[in-house]
């Protein structure tokens, strides 16, 4: 044994040993791994309370849950899955392990920054568990803490805002060491254009929570100070407004969405070319496509509040700005399709994934421009139809991207390869589960069931139970996938540089990667994704 260990050849895996090791560690491969167990630990908590909220609603009335317990798991299920899982997510995850390398980098430009984004993330998360249920307060003031109720309610809202901020301050910290490091760390011959695509979504996405972050942030601390000074910022009842509020949150928390979706459009136009074998169709739209959904999201935030009493004007100009983002949006579905089209496909699992996400992406953007228009947004507006496209958009979207990117780079983070069949096996549950979930939400919605009520009318009675049905098959798919990736870590058979045959600069350097990436800092002399090289043999 000792011999099988000292023949592996040092990679950032066995660099150092020992839990200190990876504790202090500035790789920004290991700090990606860190984040990586940190947010699926956390995935898989905030999973099994929406699948307990599922169960209580299969049926009318108390199933297993009393209506307090629905809406402290309801509270809980949104800050976990919004705050601590899905905005830091694959940016945290695969940005750091994969951006250095696919640039042609050491490592990142603050290695220790980079860590202490990591603890101020931990240190965040941990700090938003405790507030839902220190002193024996239940959580139950949502994930948005709407004032005048956050101003009123006793639980511990205070933590909770803190605690958000704390995320927002690691998001602003990861994004400035991405941007830093994309501008100034670019290996010799990488041009802005012969990028590859990935960072150029991390590009965008550095920004927004560069620029966006902070203002969610001084808006939770003027909560804060609205509960302890008594300023009147948004309390009615100290002469503050609660729709300045709305328009504060969401000013950032529309961009959010994108924090969120940008990497995982960037994972699948990796994805597409690589199991395609030919070079991504429309390099330049694609990347400027994702600066104007960066740009154009700072405007939209408005077609949330159609409800709350905004001028006709505000109307009309937030629902054509909502109608605009689509349009670069479009242009990667359509770039997307196109680069799949004459060439070799080959249905591994990432490329499952990566085609899943086009078809629920493009369901939550069409169900997205629904709610864009003024008249059909005030019909659907608080009912289950919202909840629907929410979550084609987030989970179909952020979530089936981070799954595309897990099985992508899987042989290049561990070395190993999962189970093939079982992960195609895997991916059917999940697909068919997600749909059976949240496509009957549409439809209800439509028919007037309002979203986060615990008990529900007769006549959704059947749209409810096979919404938990379909609960249960894509959790029984989540396990699956997960039992599979965490079995194959050490059991799975060894992966080669270059399994998929990519062409970019991660397959071309050894599986797991060494330690600082490269021996000698490569020399780019090429335009990206060209698939006549002797890199895309099997080596």
């Amino acid at each position: 044994m000792n011999n099988q260990v000292s023949a592996e050849p040092l990679n950032y895996l066995n660099h150092k040993t020992g839990l200190w090791s990876w504790l202090t560690a500035t790789d920004h491969k290991r700090i990606g791994l860190l984040y990586l167990y940190a947010i699926s630990t956390f995935f898989l908590t905030a999973a099994v309370l929406g699948l307990l909220m599922k169960i209580e609603k299969s049926s009318i009335g108390p199933t297993i849950m009393t209506a307090q317990t629905y809406n402290a798991l309801f509270t809980l299920h949104g800050i976990i899955m919004i705050f601590i899982v899905v905005i830091p997510g694959l940016a945290a995850v695969f940005g750091n392990i994969c951006l250095p390398i696919m640039i042609g980098a050491k490592d990142v430009a603050f290695p220790k920054l980079n860590l202490f984004s990591f603890y101020v993330y931990i240190t965040g998360a941990c700090l938003g568990l405790y507030s839902q249920f220190a002193n024996g307060h239940s959580p139950d003031a949502g994930w948005t803490f709407y004032v005048p109720y956050s101003a009123e309610v006793n639980s511990n809202i205070i933590l909770a805002l803190l605690a958000a901020f704390t995320l927002g301050f690691a998001s602003i910290l990861t994004g400035l060491n991405f941007i830093v490091t994309i501008h100034r760390m670019r290996a010799p011959g990488m041009t802005w254009f012969r990028m590859p695509l990935f960072p150029w979504s991390l590009y965008a996405t550095a920004w927004i929570q560069l620029l966006a972050t902070p203002v969610v942030g001084i808006t939770l601390l003027m909560v804060v100070a609205e509960r302890t000074l008594h300023v009147g910022f948004f309390d009615p009842k100290l002469g503050g407004d609660p729709v300045l509020y709305q328009h504060l949150f969401w000013i950032y928390s529309h961009p959010a969405v994108y924090v969120m979706i940008l990497p995982a459009m960037g994972v699948v136009t990796e994805i597409f070319p690589t199991f395609s074998q030919k070079p991504v169709f429309g390099y330049l739209p694609i990347v400027f496509s994702s600066l104007a959904i960066a740009l154009v999201g700072y405007f939209v935030w408005g077609h949330h509040m159609f409800t709350s009493g905004m001028s006709y004007e505000s109307r009309w100009f937030f629902s054509f700005i909502t109608f605009l983002v689509a349009i670069p949006s479009a242009i990667k579905v359509f770039n997307w399709l196109s680069t799949m089209y004459g060439g070799s496909v080959d249905l591994q699992p990432p490329l499952l994934y990566a085609i899943s996400f086009i078809f629920l992406f493009t369901i939550g953007g069409f169900t997205g421009l629904t709610l864009g228009a003024v008249a059909t947004d005030i019909q659907v507006h608080n009912t289950d139809f919202v909840v629907a496209h929410f979550h084609y958009i987030i989970f179909g979207g952020m979530g089936f991207g981070f799954f595309a990117a897990m099985h992508y780079w899987y042989p290049k983070i561990y070395g190993r390869m999962y189970h093939i069949k079982w992960a195609k096996i895997a991916w059917g549950f999940l697909f068919t589960g997600f749909n059976v979930l949240y496509f009957p939400m549409f439809i209800m919605g439509i028919q007037g069931m309002p979203r986060r009520y615990y008990d529900y009318d007769p006549k959704f009675q059947l749209g409810q139970t096979i919404s938990s049905v379909g609960a249960v098959i894509m959790f029984i798919g989540l396990i699956a996938m997960i039992v599979n990736l965490v079995y194959h870590v050490r059991r799975g058979a060894k992966a080669p540089a270059n399994p998929w045959h990519g062409v970019t600069l991660e397959w071309q350097i050894p599986s797991p990667p060494p330690h600082e990436n490269f021996d000698e800092i490569p020399v780019i002399t090429r335009e990206p994704y060209v698939f006549d090289n002797p890199y895309t043999k099997e080596k």
